[in-house]
């Protein structure tokens, strides 16, 4: 029954390929918008993504998506027959952006359980004066203009016929790959495609839209269609299109009497012959059309009484990667689970009871072995499952580049390097925004004007180079720019004037601190706010934002030459490798990566200042030193120097000693934030379960380090 069909996965697939398209067509119009024209590649391709979000957003029926993706594809369709000279590159480059940006729009209401409602009606109408003008130099030069690409409102499934003489009748069959999800949707985007080009149709499974199952049929079996209409196979074929999770496509001949039979015996099966060389050269001397684009099928029925022709020296097929859709909800879920299983084995491991003397408990230690695996080895796998490449996130980067500039009116191109950098969901959804703010200000800020650039003796078109790589296990994102960089003695009087420094002297600071200076709040280095705001506009929510996430912001900058914004952040933020400490009664814990050296010291290399700050001197290196016990205010520590121990901790190339009473085991730790009814703590970054029950603090260690600055 169709009022029990389910609708909402409909709509899932029909959001997750919508976006998809788009970003494939974004991509495709910014690698191509400093050319003169897009080339025959790029055409179909964007011809492609326009036609299918025409067919799915009819099939659900939002309207104003199927009204600009159609007038879009009309664009690209009169690109492609025609091949006209002297088309308004960035002009197009422009109407696809905005097409782009529209769709996008509406896909977000979409998600936001709201109506899109949006009104297409000016787009539409600029498109299509765009096209009338390019289609007026045709007519001009007294050439043919190709058939007008003639969109159909959507009104039912069945295609009544029509009446003509020069009918033809062809079976014609879509196969999907393996891995392919809701098939029976994709085959009523055929369906509606050649709605189009058809006079009459007749398709199996026939309840495509009002069974959800008939999507498994159609996986296994196969979509049949057969048509009646007046047009060629290579018709059909362009038609249909070339969709995400099509195998192939076979179209054979058949009679009039066949297609009247519907879906009983037709005798033969078809076959698929791919043409050679010659047969292509014998096709087109037979008849005066364009040759098939590539992947298109050309197919021959078989001969009666004749068997089956084998296609000789057919490489064997690749094996095919399988690739499953997963909302992300789940995967957190997953994660979550994962982490109290780390807990959990934490708490069989170190259980009390197998510390009674005379156990014999080398069988339970083999089983505990193969146990720790395992969970080590489930862990990685979720993890890499979650890991995923800044690719999408970096190529977005590449339109606010080209929007904000040609808003500007600066010539700027983007360098990607390292895209393919992997990096957790959660990390990256949390950096997008920083990253946005960071690429805006440098084209708004730190690239001059065309002219300042030549006077300068530098080249007219500025430059920005967005970089990530990993690093001790820790991801870089840098944002570079060489543009004019930044002026040490304004940044310094702007923030004195502005009380945010005090009366210090400049050589009390370092230039990166001067530097830093940029993100306190308020701060701006420009005289009049407007859309891009300089540096320093909102630059203190970025620092917050990356800080949020155990990251941090640095930035280097030299005058004249540029800057650059390096963005410091972890790979995960779930589960850590750690080593469990002791002060006192309390428990803490530092990643493992942060440790430098454990060393015992004697009372002679503690150097106190008079005002009661302390250092300790190891190989010639003075380090400050804290104590935790006295930090925290924790009883029952130990207060002799000589009988704890000392860790050298390591925070982005600066050294911190801190002084706690024993070392208790490196283990796997989940990373659980302090609860907000507690008042954030300095040095304190989160907390972790241990296997007896008890909670431990994680140590901070750029706090513990930004404490230790601020207090000399």
């Amino acid at each position: 029954m169709a009022e029990d069909f389910n609708t909402d996965s409909m709509l899932d697939m029909f959001l997750y390929e919508s976006e998809q398209l788009l970003e494939t067509l974004q991509n495709t119009v910014l690698e191509k918008k400093d050319e003169d024209c897009f080339d025959e590649t790029s055409i179909n391709e964007i011809f492609r993504v326009m036609h299918t979000i025409k067919g799915s957003s009819g099939i659900m029926m939002y309207e104003n998506i199927t009204k600009v993706a159609h007038k879009l594809e009309d664009v690209f369709y009169y690109l492609r027959e025609s091949h006209p000279e002297n088309v308004p590159h960035l002009e197009l480059v422009d109407h696809v952006l905005d097409v782009a940006d529209f769709i996008t729009g509406e896909l977000d209401k979409i998600k936001d359980g709201e109506t899109p409602d949006g009104d297409e009606t000016k787009i539409v109408e600029e498109i299509d004066k765009f096209l009338k003008r390019i289609k007026s130099g045709i007519e001009e030069k007294g050439n043919e203009l190709p058939p007008e690409n003639t969109y159909v409102e959507p009104s039912q499934f069945y295609i009544a016929p029509t009446g003509s003489e020069s009918y033809k009748y062809y079976k014609a069959s879509i196969y999907y790959r393996s891995d392919t999800q809701m098939c029976n949707i994709r085959a009523y985007t055929a369906v509606y495609s050649l709605k189009e080009i058809t006079d009459d149709m007749e398709y199996m499974p026939d309840d495509i839209i009002s069974n959800e199952d008939s999507g498994t049929v159609i996986l296994e079996d196969g979509f049949h269609m057969l048509i009646k209409c007046q047009c060629s196979r290579e018709e059909i074929l362009s038609a249909i299109g070339d969709t995400s999770g099509m195998e192939r496509v076979e179209i054979n001949d058949c009679t009039q009497q066949e297609f009247e039979m519907g879906f009983h015996d037709h005798g033969p099966e078809p076959i698929i012959i791919e043409m050679d060389d010659k047969e292509k050269k014998d096709a087109g001397k037979k008849e005066e059309k364009k040759e098939p684009a590539p992947g298109d099928y050309v197919i021959k029925g078989k001969e009666t009484g004749k068997g089956k022709k084998l296609v000789k020296n057919q490489p064997k097929p690749s094996p095919k990667q399988t690739y499953i859709s997963v909302n992300v909800e789940k995967m957190d879920a997953l994660m979550d689970m994962i982490g109290e299983l780390v807990i959990s084995e934490a708490v069989v491991l170190q259980n009390p009871d197998l510390k009674v003397p005379g156990l014999d408990l080398t069988n339970f230690q083999k089983a505990s072995g193969q146990l720790a695996k395992i969970t080590t080895e489930l862990q990685d796998v979720i993890m890499s499952m979650r890991m995923m490449p800044l690719t999408n996130t970096f190529q977005k980067m590449n339109r606010i580049v080209f929007d904000v500039s040609r808003k500007l009116g600066k010539d700027i191109e983007l360098e990607v390097i390292g895209e393919n950098t992997e990096v957790d969901k959660n990390i990256i959804e949390h950096i997008s925004d920083p990253l946005m703010h960071l690429i805006r200000n440098s084209v708004d800020h730190g690239i001059e004007e065309k002219e300042d650039r030549i006077a300068a003796g530098k080249n007219p078109r500025g430059k920005i180079t967005l970089e990530a790589k990993n690093e001790g296990g820790k991801v870089y994102i840098i944002v570079r720019d060489d543009g004019k960089g930044l002026n040490k003695e304004v940044l310094y009087n702007k923030a004195r004037n502005n009380g945010l420094i005090g009366n210090r002297p400049m050589s009390d600071f370092t230039d990166k601190e001067i530097y830093q200076f940029i993100t306190f709040a308020g701060f701006s280095t420009k005289e009049q706010v407007t859309e891009y705001s300089g540096r320093g506009v909102g630059m203190d929510v970025v620092v917050k934002n990356i800080q949020a996430i155990g990251g941090k912001l640095e930035i280097d900058s030299m005058e004249g030459a540029g800057s650059e914004m390096i963005m410091k952040i972890p790979l995960t933020l779930a589960i850590i490798n750690g080593i469990v400490m002791q002060v006192g009664n309390s428990t803490f814990v530092i990643e493992t990566n942060a440790v430098k050296e454990f060393v015992r010291i004697n009372k002679d290399t503690i150097v106190r200042e008079p005002d009661g700050e302390e250092y300790v001197m190891l190989r010639g290196e003075c380090y400050p030193f804290i104590r935790l016990n006295e930090m925290y205010h924790l009883p029952g520590s130990n207060t002799d120097i000589e009988e704890g121990i000392v860790v050298v901790l390591e925070h982005e190339n600066k050294y911190i000693g801190v002084f706690i009473d024993q070392l208790i085991a490196e283990q796997e730790i989940v990373v659980k934030p302090i609860p907000s009814y507690i008042k954030k703590v300095q040095g304190l970054s989160g907390c972790t379960q241990l296997g007896d029950g008890s909670i431990a603090l994680i140590l901070d260690i750029a706090g513990l380090i930004a404490g230790q600055e601020r207090s000399s």
